[in-house]
C-alpha cells in the first residue's frame, strides 16, 4: 500500500516508524520539540515521545553534534537537526575531527544521522540559509552524504540512514519540503545508500544530478521531449557518498553524452568529481565533452531575481542539453 505524501511529511513519516520501532531512536536539536522545528518536521513528536527522545538544546551546533556522537558511542541512535545546514559549519570540528574518525581508529560504530534543510527556497533565503554544503562532506573520510529528491526517496533513504551504523549527513532540500508530493510506501520503506535511481530513461544524452536538481533535470527532460524529440536520461544519484560510479558510467555508454548538474557553487562542488569520473573511465564512450551546470560562484543572492541568475533550473539545463545533443 501506498500513499500520496509531501516530501517533508515522507522525512517526518520515517522518523515517527524508526522511533516507534526502536526506543533507541531519539531526536536533538534547536526548536525541535515544543515549536516542532522551524519548517515543522518534528511538529507532534513531543506530545507522542516525549522530553526524554525529543531534545530541544540551545543555539549550538557544535554541542548538538558532539552530544549527539556520545550518545551514539554508548548505543543510542540519535538524530541531530540542524536547523539551517549553513550553520553546521559551527559544528565542523566535532564532525569532521571525530565523528568520522572513530570507526577508523577505534572499530567502534557511530549511528548518527545529522538531519540538515539544505539549498535554496526559490523565495529568496539569502546567502546564509540558502547553502549547499554536500561537498564540504563529501570530502571527508567516515561520513556518508545522502541528498533525496522524491518523496518516497526521502523517507527510504532516512530509514536507512538512521539503520546505518556511520554518520550520516542528511540534506534535505528546503525547496521541495512541501513543493514537491508523491506515491511512498505506507509502513517499512527502505532505499539503500549508494544505489542510483534512473529518474527517466533516454538515448541521447545524461543528466547527472541529485536533490533539487534531479527534480530540474526531469522537467528539462520533459521539455525537450516535448520541444525538440529529444530523448534526455535522467540518473537521480540519491547518495553523494558513496556514489553510484556503475550506474552513471553504464548511462553515459549508453547515451555517450553526459551534463553533470548541481546547485551548489560550480568550483570544486560534487559534480566536479562525477566529471573527472566520466572523463577517467567513459572517455572512449563520450561523443562529446562531459558538461557542467551549476550555481555561480557567489554567496546566494537574496534579490528574486539575482538568485534566478544564480540557480540552474530547467529551462538553462534544456538549454545546455540542446548545445550538448547538436555538439
Amino acid at each position: 500500500m501506498s500513499h500520496v505524501i509531501s516530501y517533508l511529511e515522507a522525512i517526518r513519516e520515517a522518523m515517527r516508524q524508526a522511533m516507534r520501532d526502536d526506543e533507541r531512536v531519539f531526536l536533538i536539536g534547536e526548536d525541535i520539540a515544543t515549536y516542532g522545528g522551524v519548517y515543522k518536521v518534528t511538529d507532534g513528536f513531543l506530545d507522542e515521545f516525549g522530553p526524554r527522545r525529543v531534545i530541544d538544546t540551545p543555539i549550538a551546533e557544535n554541542a548538538i553534534i558532539g552530544a549527539a556522537t556520545g550518545a551514539a558511542l554508548v548505543g543510542m541512535r540519535p538524530i541531530a537537526e540542524i536547523q539551517f545546514a549553513d550553520f553546521i559549519a559551527s559544528g565542523f570540528d566535532p564532525l569532521v575531527n571525530m565523528t568520522s574518525t572513530i570507526h577508523y581508529r577505534w572499530g567502534q560504530p557511530v549511528p548518527l544521522v545529522v538531519r540538515a534543510p539544505a539549498g535554496a527556497t526559490w523565495a529568496s533565503a539569502g546567502p546564509f540559509h540558502s547553502q549547499s554544503p554536500e561537498a564540504w562532506f563529501a570530502q571527508v573520510p567516515g561520513l556518508k552524504v545522502v541528498m533525496p529528491a522524491t518523496p518516497a526517496d526521502a523517507k527510504g533513504l532516512l530509514t536507512a540512514a538512521i539503520r546505518d551504523p556511520n554518520p550520516v549527513i542528511f540534506l534535505e532540500q528546503k525547496y521541495l519540503y512541501r513543493r514537491l508530493k508523491g506515491e511512498v510506501p505506507e509502513g517499512e520503506h527502505v532505499v539503500p545508500l549508494g544505489v542510483a535511481r534512473i529518474a527517466r530513461a533516454g538515448t541521447d544524452a545524461t543528466v547527472i544530478a541529485y536533490g533539487t536538481m534531479a527534480h530540474k533535470a526531469e522537467l528539462a527532460a520533459q521539455l525537450l521531449a516535448d520541444e525538440d524529440d529529444i530523448a534526455i536520461e535522467v540518473v537521480d544519484l540519491r547518495t553523494i557518498v558513496p556514489w553510484d560510479r556503475a550506474a552513471v558510467l553504464a548511462s553515459v555508454a549508453k547515451t555517450g553524452r553526459a551534463l553533470v548538474v548541481y546547485e551548489a557553487h560550480r568550483t570544486a562542488g560534487f559534480g566536479a568529481e562525477i566529471c573527472a569520473t566520466i572523463a577517467e573511465e567513459a572517455f572512449a564512450q563520450l561523443d562529446a565533452p562531459v558538461g557542467r551546470l551549476a550555481g555561480l560562484d557567489t554567496p546566494v543572492p537574496a534579490h528574486p531575481a539575482m538568485e534566478a541568475e544564480y540557480l540552474p533550473d530547467e529551462h538553462k539545463i534544456a538549454a545546455a542539453l540542446r548545445e550538448l545533443v547538436a555538439f
